[in-house]
């Protein structure tokens, strides 16, 4: 049975202070000594230039070993690992003896030369070792729920719940810090460029738009309701209406919704920024050197995309890669290939009449038959597809042809003209997606040129291939309900004629689905890193754009009478973005998931583990908020 580590069991250790002689070694400090330069000595700083300094150290016994006699103590603080060493014969001996993994300890001693062959050019300690004279137990540890000298995988609710244990470990340890260094670097580097840091409110109204709003109720004002800031938008608005330019946050911000590998459930952290008087490629030529120089300084060997970012169109994008946030690394290029199935000479009847989706598989002719069946059973199984049809291209007398399933219903003239718009050649296969509805063919199309560049490894992990997505639709139509929505962020200005727009009839779905706005997406490796725009800062042009989108008049003065009131004082041209900075630090530290890199991240139920979070309140708290409580049916 494992014990909670918060309660040891009683251990027969003696707790002594150090001596009044070391306290003066240490300038008054009994845990550390200090260096000639005044630094302070850990278990990451000694060098072969410390041997023969009698030195003090802390931290935790990563790693205890018994040598015949000689006991050797690998010592961990935040810094390092040292080895010490203590022989049978010293006072210390007894006192160390007892010691055991994950113990707080102090020791003191000189610091000496490995020998030649036990030295270990991996640790940057590894020349030197403590010999310990004094010995001191700060802290005992019962024993562990997850041991921390492994790098044995544990479950989500095991690390979640003993978060403070598994930082400890080495990795974790690591990703946590680079996040303060990428953090530090992107404030320095957006600071020279002359952004100013602003705080923004944490309490504040709610919102119609975007995810659900985490609600807090009101004490002195019964029944109505604060939200956490899903980001500071209105805010970072005001700010450049009240004449600041260039402002800057690492902003906290609140989403009421599920979690998934690149998203966090509950709150995640942005580079919020936002200029005045600027015009998209001005908001792109700040943002760019702030990202290329922070992914150089952390690629670690890795490439970054030379500047400028390609600017790639929403709809180029969806009709290449099939998505609008496209993993550039990744050189299958997808190509539309409708026209080519609806010939009349092609019989395979089951593409007619249908957005088809080529797909190019370089290299995959030489794949065994379970391959190709292995995709098919994700499309039917995963996407929902009738599956990926094929075609394998060889090369047969200096001729290309066509083989696999489909390949016979192909004429020659209509497989020129595939291999024409895809780009195969000998050796490679063709995928193809179809659908009567082109958002759904591109989705699968997608999906398959992803799967495809995994598994064919011909994705290149040591790069950072930056891209920008612009000239996204204003609006979109929302099937479920039957009406126009806004596409993305419905602050953004709709690139279109200010007199033509505020003219337009709200039922010519035709015009208004063709607009585009002044809207982009910055991604690295298929990752949305954030959104952004150019804003409308016109109140006549906004309370159109909301009309549209199915907001009355009087609803949008209730819900932005803030913003509109601000913006008919005089309010300049601005735009901003802003940068997730959870998912900056995932792709520098090469992980998958989030959660690796926040330091007390919750599960994918929203629920704090180690803290017990959400948590139920007492009948007092709630009454002083006036609140009753309605369980589910």
């Amino acid at each position: 049975m494992i014990s909670a580590c918060l309660t040891p069991a009683p251990l027969p250790v003696t707790y002594r202070l150090f001596p009044k002689e070391t306290r003066t070694l240490s300038s008054s400090n009994p845990y550390r000594s200090r260096k000639p330069d005044g630094g302070v000595d850990t278990c990451g700083s000694l060098r072969m230039d410390d041997i023969g300094r009698r030195v003090t150290i802390s931290g935790w016994v990563n790693r205890r070993r018994d040598h015949g006699g000689l006991l050797f103590l690998d010592l961990r603080d935040h810094y390092g690992i040292t080895q010490c060493v203590v022989e049978p014969d010293s006072p210390a001996f007894a006192e160390a003896d007892k010691c055991r993994s994950e113990w707080v300890v102090t020791v003191t001693g000189p610091v000496v030369a490995r020998p030649a062959e036990t030295m270990n050019p991996d640790l940057p300690t590894g020349e030197v070792e403590v010999r310990i004279e004094e010995f001191a137990v700060q802290s005992v540890a019962a024993e562990l729920p997850l041991p921390v000298f492994t790098d044995i995988e544990y479950p989500e609710e095991t690390r979640l719940k003993y978060r403070f244990l598994d930082l400890r470990r080495e990795h974790l340890h690591r990703n946590i810090t680079l996040r303060s260094k990428v953090i530090s670097s992107i404030r320095r580097r957006m600071i020279e460029q002359g952004f100013t840091e602003f705080q923004t409110p944490i309490l504040t109204a709610s919102s119609p738009e975007g995810a659900r709003d985490f609600l807090v109720p009101s004490r002195l004002h019964p029944g109505k309701f604060y939200a956490l800031p899903q980001a500071p938008q209105q805010f970072k608005q005001l700010i450049m209406v009240a004449g600041f330019d260039r402002y800057f946050q690492i902003a906290p911000c609140f989403r009421d919704e599920d979690a998934r590998a690149d998203r966090s459930p509950g709150e995640f952290y942005q580079l919020d920024l936002e200029m005045s008087f600027v015009t998209q490629e001005d908001v792109f030529a700040a943002v760019e050197p702030v990202l290329h120089g922070t992914f150089a300084e952390f690629a670690e060997g890795r490439t970054v995309s030379p500047l400028p970012f390609p600017r790639i169109p929403y709809e180029e994008s969806m009709l290449k890669y099939g998505s609008d946030k496209p993993d550039l690394r990744n050189p299958i290029v997808i190509a539309d290939v409708s026209d080519v199935f609806a010939r009349a000479d092609v019989e395979f009847k089951a593409f007619k009449n249908s957005v088809v989706r080529a797909i190019p598989a370089p290299g995959a002719a030489s794949q065994p038959r379970s391959f190709f069946d292995r995709l098919n059973d994700w499309a039917r199984s995963e996407m929902g597809a009738k599956g990926l049809g094929y075609i394998v291209f060889e090369d047969e007398g200096g001729k290309l042809v066509g083989k696999g399933p489909i390949a016979k219903f192909i004429p020659e003239a209509a497989l020129a003209a595939l291999t024409k718009a895809s780009g195969v050649k000998p050796g490679d296969a063709l995928f193809f997606s179809a659908d009567g509805k082109k958002d759904r063919a591109a989705a699968l199309a997608g999906q398959a040129r992803i799967r495809l560049g995994r598994e064919l490894g011909l994705i290149d992990a040591n790069r950072f291939e930056f891209c920008w997505i612009v000239d996204f639709p204003m609006y979109e139509w929302n099937e479920d309900e039957k009406k126009i929505d806004f596409s993305h962020n419905p602050f953004s200005m709709p690139n279109f004629d200010r007199a033509k727009f505020l003219a337009l009839d709200n039922n010519d779905a035709a015009t208004i689905l063709n607009i585009k706005a002044f809207q982009y997406d910055i991604v690295c490796n298929g990752v949305e890193l954030s959104s952004g725009a150019i804003r409308n800062h016109d109140p006549d042009v906004m309370l159109k754009a909301f009309e549209i989108a199915g907001y009355s008049r009087e609803t949008t003065e209730e819900k932005f009478g803030g913003m509109l009131n601000a913006f008919r004082c005089g309010a300049p041209p601005h735009g901003g973005t802003a940068p997730g900075i959870d998912r900056i630090v995932m792709l520098i530290a090469g992980e998958e998931n989030l959660r690796e890199v926040i330091l007390f991240p919750m599960n994918q139920k929203a629920e704090d583990l180690m803290m017990g979070a959400p948590s139920e309140v007492s009948p007092r708290q709630l009454r002083e908020l006036h609140i009753r409580t309605v369980e589910p049916e």
